[in-house]
């Protein structure tokens, strides 16, 4: 007990006692649809509902059960409902849950929700259900912010990194980092108490290879945040190039339909068009800009100056160039003005499906495109998919391993690192004891911020605060 006690952090999470009111929200999207979820939680939930559904008594019946009967507003129907209820420990708040389905006429959803605030519930915030299963131990910080990436998921990889986060293999993996940090930690302030003693604990070369082992996963997991951002945010790609180069032909190549305005005429486009393409479950929003050149009036000089904008911040940029057009010596001046992009550009040879294409590619072997195709016909573009993937995603994706996605955990685990070299740093120049202490808790302050361990009432509500109302 002494050691855990030594080394013991004080939580500063949100009071569980701030919340003990009952919250309602409407949990489905807006608009018109067959069936909307209206979701009330606290220890009131139950009964308010009651007060204004016939059928079974709620207080009555047992959790995880359904209802059918009907809303009344003074012995008036109002509509035909099913409610679910879930009692507490047992839910996903850890409080009374119900969770009532109606018809999805905005009109009926609103007339029950006014109902249930009439009869003492609180609309609820942005977050608050998920908040409230954070705040009883229901779930910890990274798993509630795996919630609204679970939400927001627009792939199949995206999904199932969220959904791990969600089940807690994230969590897990740190909660043992956590654990051997704090019985060296203890061991160290342990020593603090018997200083007049000179005794030694925490053996120095066992913490160095503990450390050692842990900055060893923590560099796994922050190197692994580039490809998570990528899977999480997708990828802006930039296809650029000279006027008639093909770039909106090759933009509806990419996604098989005819988005862009295709024309022989130079400079059809005037402004940038953005789609998105799914990729082996990396999202590639692709970037169809204005033809690089030195404008010939007003609306198109808009248009390049948008071009060199969006080429600045993409991540990817799509250099095309005409083989039947370009020489040798455009194409490379073009590149040496966009070296800065470095392995994260492509070089496109397109239009080799004219009578000379085959023949003209030879002039432009020493810059070894990425690709040559024909946008028009469309040959080559699956090759072409292919090199967009490998340039982003440098190895096999494994979403079976953990990658972190969020910015702030990503933060907080450069921290932790910091902090342990600090410690590794203080340990080889035999530094106090209270030093080597002091950074021990810093590591461990930073690992407890990903999962809630150590947070505040601003980090929740600006975590919380961009779920969807009713989640």
């Amino acid at each position: 007990m002494l050691q855990i006690s030594v080394i013991a952090i004080p939580s500063q999470t949100m009071q569980i006692t701030d919340h003990k009111d009952t919250i309602v929200a409407i949990s489905t999207p807006p608009g018109i649809g067959a069936i909307a979820v209206i979701r009330l939680s606290g220890e009131k939930a139950i009964k308010i509902t009651d007060e204004i559904f016939v059928g079974k008594k709620l207080t009555d019946v047992p959790s995880h059960t359904l209802h059918f009967g009907i809303i009344e507003k003074n012995g008036n129907k109002v509509d035909e409902v099913v409610v679910g209820i879930f009692r507490n420990p047992k839910s996903y708040t850890g409080e009374d849950i119900i969770e009532i389905s109606c018809h999805g006429s905005p009109f009926i959803q609103q007339q029950i929700l006014q109902l249930l605030i009439s009869k003492g519930a609180r609309l609820a915030k942005p977050g608050e259900f998920t908040m409230r299963a954070f705040l009883n131990g229901k779930m910890d910080l990274s798993q509630a912010e795996a919630v609204a990436d679970l939400i927001n998921a627009e792939t199949l990889a995206a999904h199932d990194i969220a959904l791990k986060q969600m089940r807690g293999g994230y969590s897990e993996e740190l909660k043992k980092l956590r654990y051997e940090l704090i019985h060296f930690g203890s061991m160290v302030e342990l020593e603090l108490d018997f200083s007049e003693e000179d005794v030694e604990f925490a053996e120095r070369r066992h913490m160095q290879l503990l450390i050692g082992k842990i900055n060893t996963i923590l560099n796994g997991l922050i190197n692994s945040f580039e490809l998570g951002n990528v899977i999480k945010n997708g990828i802006n790609t930039v296809i650029a190039g000279r006027p008639n180069a093909g770039k909106s032909t090759l933009l509806n190549a990419l996604l098989n339909e005819e988005r862009a305005i295709v024309s022989e005429i130079p400079g059809t486009t005037r402004d940038t068009i953005e789609e998105e393409l799914n990729i082996n479950g990396i999202v590639f929003r692709l970037i169809d800009t204005a033809g690089i050149r030195e404008a010939k009036d007003e609306i198109e000089k808009m248009g390049v100056a948008k071009t060199m904008e969006k080429i600045k911040t993409s991540t990817l940029l799509m250099y095309v160039f005409d083989v039947n057009t370009m020489r040798f010596s455009d194409v490379k001046n073009d590149l040496d003005s966009l070296i800065s992009f470095g392995d994260k550009m492509l070089l496109v040879a397109n239009k080799i499906d004219t009578p000379d294409g085959g023949k003209l590619r030879a002039n432009f072997f020493e810059l070894e495109p990425d690709a040559y195709i024909s946008s028009l016909e469309k040959t080559n573009i699956e090759e072409l998919k292919t090199s967009m993937y490998k340039k982003i995603v440098t190895e096999d994706l494994n979403i079976g391993n953990i990658i972190v996605t969020n910015a702030r955990h990503l933060e907080a685990l450069q921290k932790t690192r910091h902090s342990l070299d600090e410690v590794l740093n203080a340990i080889s120049s035999e530094l106090s004891g209270e030093l080597t202490a002091l950074h021990i808790r810093y590591a461990l302050n930073a690992l407890g911020e990903i999962t809630g361990e150590i947070t505040n009432d601003d980090l929740l509500d600006d975590i919380f605060r961009n779920f969807c109302i009713g989640k």
